[in-house]
């Protein structure tokens, strides 16, 4: 079995879902923590329509698999949030690990079905539980990369000294194309992870 045996509807599909409660995640934790940004701006709902990036969400990874890609993933819009309104010196850094921890958790449930259902599930269910599996250990992995504009790099920078906060505001303007460098030269090194991770939640190897 490998990364793409899954169909391309399916795949997008579970991807755009996997992403649009990723950002939910963000927009609740912030709402919680006193930011009502998301809240307002009618960003707190499952419907992938208010998320939907034209480039993240659908062009990115339509290309990805027409062109054999190892690997699916994407992003929705960010949800906005105003780090100035979070209550708590770790506010921001709180509402950027619920994102990838929301994928963290659709993983462990999806895996955790495999592994105790995988030879009782129909073909096409196993099919689209694997799907989520992968998606979504690739999605948290790359979201916690502590480069901006990703998660990790909130999190990360949330622990430094005050002194290093220029740090941030360097890499902030090159951090689009540093995340492109990522991708090109050392996600093929997270494979593996993410091999690890799927045989560990699942049961069975990729």
């Amino acid at each position: 079995m490998t990364f793409m045996q899954f169909d391309a509807v399916f795949s997008i599909l579970i991807l755009i879902m996997s992403v649009v409660v990723h950002e939910v995640s963000h927009g609740f934790v912030a709402n919680y923590l006193g930011d009502p940004t998301a809240r307002l701006q009618g960003r707190l709902t499952l419907n992938p329509l208010p998320h939907i990036d034209p480039i993240g969400s659908v062009l990115v990874p339509l290309l990805l698999f027409f062109t054999n890609a190892d690997i699916m993933f994407g992003w929705a819009k960010p949800v906005p949030v105003n780090p100035y309104n979070l209550r708590g010196k770790f506010g921001e850094a709180i509402v950027a690990g619920a994102g990838p921890l929301s994928n963290i958790g659709l993983a462990l449930i999806f895996g955790l079905l495999i592994r105790l259902g995988a030879g009782a599930m129909p073909g096409s269910f196993l099919q689209i539980a694997v799907a989520v599996v992968i998606i979504n250990i690739i999605l948290a992995l790359f979201n916690l990369v502590p480069i901006p504009p990703l998660d990790g790099s909130k999190i990360l920078f949330a622990f430094l000294p005050y002194h290093l906060q220029n740090i941030r505001e360097s890499l902030e303007k090159y951090g689009f194309f540093i995340v492109l460098i990522f991708i090109v030269f050392f996600w093929q090194y997270l494979t593996p992870i993410i091999g690890f991770v799927f045989s560990t939640l699942t049961g069975i190897s990729l």
